[in-house]
């Protein structure tokens, strides 16, 4: 069951509730006009990535920007992204707030020492003195025959990170009043954005709809088993509750949106009362989003689970190339529904 999120002003305990009336745009369009609303707002913001001014971004999210803000805030790099991924990080140091695009989230790897041993550690290196307050977009996932080197899925690798805020937006609401959310936070946030989602379209909010980070969503709400997933695998997951409702099954989908915080206090809850879990990731298994998030069930929830946790990962495997082979290799919506039936099955040996 989806609801709009409070208005959050960025500071604890100041929210209120929204009255903008929501319209539909597309997921890019959403994170677009996050970022024009962002710019106009602030003078300290500006954008920063490859081919993200005059070719509009990869994914053309950056569209019609640089035409209205010009060339000192939307910035056209070098294909370098351990050089600009630094550079955003020193003009957050001294008061900027850059919002950087990769092109995509494989482009990362070249970067982690930026991101893991600056970024991320920066505050804690300066005892608190020094913030960060950037934001690393980065598309990504697969299902488009792009290769083994361009389909990762790696949610799991920037949760790892202490000092990080990773967030996983899932519909075009929530695209849009994270990203403001991310670009007003005063530390580094890794804003994860599904390729298969770009053209879906929904409701978004106002200039001041925000959501905090570490708030969950009730997408569905049900009684038999909790499904826990993010970003696109939360449309696999309500298809699979789809499925599973013809047959009598009813599924309480979950939907994090920021992978770290984690809203552990919803999702054990809606465990507590279905007493079964299922945790869809698009990345590999091993040492995977849905083992972290399935660990934490496990300690907050021990007494009231009937079964164990199911997790449903992509293939442990480099993402093929072939269409068929690559779709093989997601998790569908068909896999997720199976891991509930085993579940629940369990539960009555």
């Amino acid at each position: 069951m989806e609801h709009q999120p409070a208005r959050w002003s960025g500071h604890a305990g100041c929210r209120s509730v929204s009255t903008s009336t929501p319209t539909s745009v597309s997921y890019r369009e959403a994170l677009t006009q996050a970022m024009r609303e962002e710019l106009q707002r602030d003078a300290n913001v500006f954008l920063m990535g490859e081919d993200i001014g005059l070719f509009e971004g990869s994914f053309k999210v950056t569209r019609g920007l640089l035409t209205e803000f010009g060339p000192t805030r939307i910035v056209d790099t070098p294909i370098s992204e351990a050089g600009f991924v630094g550079l955003g990080i020193g003009a957050a140091m001294s008061g900027l707030r850059p919002v950087i695009e990769l092109m995509t989230v494989n482009f990362s790897i070249v970067a982690m020492d930026q991101i893991v041993n600056n970024a991320a550690k920066v505050r804690y290196m300066f005892g608190g003195q020094v913030s960060v307050p950037m934001v690393i977009r980065m598309p990504g996932g697969a299902g488009h025959q792009l290769g083994a080197q361009h389909s990762h899925s790696l949610e799991a690798w920037f949760t790892h990170i202490p000092g990080l805020k990773v967030v996983c937006p899932s519909t075009p609401y929530d695209a849009k009043a994270l990203l403001k959310t991310a670009i007003r936070d005063d530390d580094p946030v890794i804003f994860l954005e599904s390729e298969g989602l770009y053209a879906k379209k929904g409701p978004v909010g106002g200039a001041e709809d925000l959501i905090p980070f570490g708030q969950g969503i009730i997408r569905r709400e049900g009684t038999h088993c909790t499904i826990v997933a993010v970003s696109r695998m939360v449309w696999i997951a309500l298809a699979a509750a789809d499925i599973l409702a013809n047959e009598g099954i009813s599924c309480e989908v979950i939907d994090p949106r920021t992978t770290r915080p984690l809203d552990l206090g919803m999702i054990a809850t809606s465990v507590r009362r279905t007493n079964h879990c299922v945790v869809v990731d698009e990345g590999w298994p091993e040492c995977g989003l849905a083992a972290n998030v399935a660990a934490h069930v496990y300690e907050a929830c021990f007494d009231w689970l009937d079964a164990p946790i199911g997790r449903v990962n992509a293939a442990d495997v480099p993402m093929p190339y072939a269409h068929d082979l690559e779709q093989a290799a997601l998790p569908r919506a068909d896999d997720v529904a199976q891991a509930v039936r085993a579940t629940l099955a369990r539960r009555e040996r």
